[in-house]
């Protein structure tokens, strides 16, 4: 049974879903103004895992992830290209499919955009203005805190209610409260706006997230899923607002990820050590290896990304491609071997109790390479049946549905390259050696290593080619 640690309640909790064998499952997506980066991913890929994990236990699971396609940054953005908001944010939409895709994390069941779900959000801020719960400012509107006694249940801080001063135009700053958050921005020059019955303006970020998910999901749903640093003031508010508009009970479960730093240090532009994803990508790191080191530390936990961290998690990915080129070459017999079919049950139930207990990976990821350890002690004594192969696989590939991080397919190479192995194996036959250990070391350096065995040539992919 999946247990899991509710930010809400601030202690572990078994999962029970609002319906049986369905999950309703909400996640804060992109500011489309830029490319993602890896903290970012750290948490998407956490999401993935979360999600993939409950699709492995036996749930539907049905997942929302909104865009946030209009705000201060959006806005800025496209007024500096000098091209429409939608053009601006279509390019960058693109680009996190394009990223999603290479990390293999699912897609979501709905990519709600902000700019086309307007008539949502001004239902929701007409009923908080109906029950007193929002005010007008100027031509913005404000949520009112002070309505909402359960106001910091999520966060659990300390918040002042102390009358706030005026500035001029500032919506950080014109409202009756310092704690007060806008749902609604008045109209300004040189920002897109909407008209409405509320008036002329655009939406406040959080109102964004409340409608999309209230849409997709119901008034109440069972998880919601996000990075720490959205806690307080975005999941708060949230819950204010959502919570004020249905009176009921809006998430059952909160679910955050930790942040990520880089080698010990806080990511940003001015210090160097800001990556993209495809900034890693073209430092010829591999996707998979990337996945890898971001789910390896236990989501609730500071992730120091680190590049000597990013190659133990290459070479731990070979560790299992070695392990499975030895099985698809390894002898077989007709009787299969009974060890074998105890030693996957075992693997599988070790796998399961780690991320049952809070998605805990390091168990679960332990139990996968005691499996290897022991069944590389079995091929390499004595063959094994095409059953016992077969059964094997089955394991990893249900694994893999789950971490989505392992080689299964045979990789095809490059038809230049196996052109450059065929010459190879002439080369051997003809007793060049020279030639042959010279193409050798040239594959080696693109990261292809071949092994001569009485079976013939067999190769190894260290990176992408």
């Amino acid at each position: 049974m999946l247990r899991i640690f509710n930010t809400l309640t601030g202690r572990v909790e078994e999962f029970k879903p609002i319906r049986e064998g369905i999950v309703h499952m909400y996640t804060c997506g992109p500011t489309v103004y830029d490319y993602a980066h890896i903290g970012n991913f750290r948490t998407y890929v956490f999401i993935d895992l979360l999600k993939r994990y409950l699709k492995f236990i036996g749930y539907k699971v049905v997942h929302v992830m909104n865009i946030t396609d209009v705000d201060d940054k959006t806005i800025k953005g496209a007024n500096l290209k000098g091209v429409s908001l939608r053009e601006y944010t279509d390019f960058y939409l693109e680009r996190f499919m394009e990223d999603i895709e290479t990390l293999r994390i699912e897609k979501a069941d709905y990519f709600p955009r902000a700019t086309e779900h307007i008539d949502e959000m001004v239902k929701i801020v007409k009923v908080l203005l109906e029950k007193g719960c929002a005010y007008r400012k100027g031509d913005s509107i404000y949520f009112r805190i002070s309505s909402f006694p359960d106001y910091r249940k999520l966060s659990k801080i300390q918040i002042s209610h102390e009358k706030s001063y005026s500035r001029i135009d500032s919506d950080e700053y014109e409202k009756e409260f310092m704690s007060d958050f806008s749902l609604w921005k008045g109209g300004k020059e040189d920002e897109p706006f909407w008209k409405t019955e509320i008036g002329e303006g655009r939406p406040g970020w959080h109102i964004e997230c409340s409608a999309m998910s209230m849409k997709y999901l119901g008034e109440t749903f069972d998880i919601h899923v996000g990075g720490v640093d959205l806690i307080f003031p975005h999941h708060e508010n949230e819950i204010a607002q959502s919570e004020s508009f249905s009176g009921k009970k809006f998430v059952n479960y909160w679910i955050h990820c930790n942040h990520l730093i880089v080698e010990g240090e806080k990511m940003s532009k001015s210090k160097g050590n800001f990556y993209t994803l495809r900034d890693l990508i073209s430092k010829g790191w591999r996707p998979m290896a990337i996945r890898y080191l971001l789910i390896s530390t236990h989501y609730r936990n500071l992730l120091n990304f680190t590049f000597n961290g990013l190659s133990q998690a290459e070479q731990t990915l070979q560790r299992i491609e070695n392990f499975l080129v030895e099985l698809e070459s390894a002898k077989e017999r007709e009787v299969s071997n009974p060890e074998i079919k105890d030693l996957i049950k075992e693997a599988e139930r070790g796998f399961r109790e780690g991320m049952d207990d809070d998605l805990n990976i390091s168990i679960a990821l332990s139990a996968i390479f005691e499996l290897i350890k022991e069944l590389n002690k079995i091929i390499k004594d004595k063959p094994i049946s095409a059953k016992d192969k077969e059964q094997i696989m089955d394991f990893f590939t249900k694994i893999d549905s789950v971490l989505a991080i392992l080689p299964l397919g045979k990789k095809e190479l490059p038809e230049e390259i196996m052109k450059m192995i065929k010459e190879r194996e002439e080369a051997r036959k003809r007793k060049d050696f020279a030639k042959a250990d010279r193409i050798r070391e040239e594959l080696r350096k693109m990261g292809i290593i071949l092994e001569d065995t009485r079976e013939g040539v067999r190769w190894k992919v260290l990176k992408d080619s």
